[in-house]
C-alpha cells in the first residue's frame, strides 16, 4: 500500500498538468443569441459540450439588435443567432458573418400575452386600442425583432399611433414578458415560447398575424477564433438532436 500511495503521489503533478493541458486546448466558443432562445441554448450548449468534450460554449443573450451592435463594435463572438432574417442581412452587409454560412434554425409566433389574473383577454390587435388597456408591453422596434414584428402589424391595422401612446418600451423580449408578468402592463407582445417559459404568471390572449414568418437564422462570425469549430456548433443547432432540443421549448421547424 505504501509503495501505491508513493507511485500515486508522484504521479499526481502529471495528472495535473495534463487535466490543464486539456483545459487549455478546448476551444471556447462565445455565441450571441436572442432573448428568446435564452432557455433553448442553455441546454444545447450542455449538449454540445457533452459531444464536444474538447469545447466549451459560453452564453450572451440580449436583443438581436443590440448583439449585432456588440459584434460590430468588436466584440468576441463565434457564433450569431437572431430571433429574425433581417438583423442577420444587417450583419451579412457589414460583413460580420461567414459568407453563404446563414441557415434558418427555428420559427416562432407572435403573441400577446396579459397578467395570468387579468379578468378580460383582448381578443384582437383593434381591442388593445380600447380603453380597458392602459399600458401595452412592446420591444423597442429599432433594436428588438419582437418589437418590429408588432409594429409591423399595428401599422398594417393602422393601430400603430394609438398603441405607440401607451407602450412601455422594453430592451429585450424577456423583459416586456416580466413587464406583464409582474403586473406592470396590461398587455404585452412576447413570442409564445416566451409565454410559455411563465405558464403561472401570463396567458396568450390571441395570436397575432404577422407579415413574414417569424424565423431564427444562425451564423459563424467571420472574425471567429476558431472557424471549425464554430461550424461544429452550428451544425449541432440544425442536427436532430439540436431540433428536439428546440422542439422542446416549443420552437417550430424551419
Amino acid at each position: 500500500m505504501k509503495v501505491l500511495a508513493r507511485t500515486l503521489r508522484a504521479a499526481a503533478p502529471a495528472l495535473v498538468f495534463a487535466l490543464a493541458t486539456l483545459h487549455a486546448d478546448a476551444a471556447e466558443l462565445t455565441v450571441s443569441a436572442a432573448a428568446s432562445l435564452s432557455n433553448a441554448f442553455k441546454e444545447i450548449a450542455t449538449a454540445f459540450e457533452a459531444a464536444h468534450p474538447d469545447a466549451r460554449v459560453r452564453l450572451n443573450f440580449g436583443a438581436s439588435g443590440a448583439l449585432l451592435q456588440q459584434i460590430a463594435k468588436g466584440a468576441p463572438v463565434d457564433v450569431f443567432a437572431s430571433a429574425d432574417e433581417e438583423t442577420m442581412r444587417q450583419a451579412e452587409q457589414q460583413q460580420l458573418v461567414r459568407p453563404g454560412a446563414r441557415s434558418t434554425f427555428a420559427t416562432n409566433a407572435l403573441v400577446v400575452v396579459v397578467p395570468n389574473d387579468a379578468a378580460r383577454l383582448p381578443k384582437s390587435l383593434a381591442d388593445l386600442a380600447g380603453p380597458a388597456v392602459k399600458k401595452v408591453a412592446i420591444g423597442v422596434p429599432a433594436s428588438v425583432p419582437a418589437g418590429r414584428y408588432a409594429r409591423a402589424a399595428l401599422e398594417k391595422a393602422n393601430l400603430w399611433p394609438a398603441i405607440e401612446a401607451k407602450a412601455i418600451g422594453a430592451q429585450t423580449v424577456r423583459q416586456a414578458l416580466d413587464y406583464v408578468a409582474r403586473g406592470e402592463v396590461d398587455a404585452g407582445f412576447v413570442y409564445a415560447t416566451d409565454a410559455a417559459v411563465l405558464p403561472g404568471k401570463v396567458k396568450v390572449a390571441f395570436v397575432v398575424p404577422t407579415a413574414s414568418p417569424v424565423t431564427y437564422p444562425i451564423a459563424p462570425l467571420a472574425a471567429a477564433a476558431d472557424p471549425a469549430a464554430a461550424g461544429r456548433l452550428v451544425a449541432f443547432v440544425l442536427s436532430p438532436a439540436g431540433q428536439a432540443l428546440l422542439a422542446r421549448h416549443g420552437f417550430g421547424k424551419p
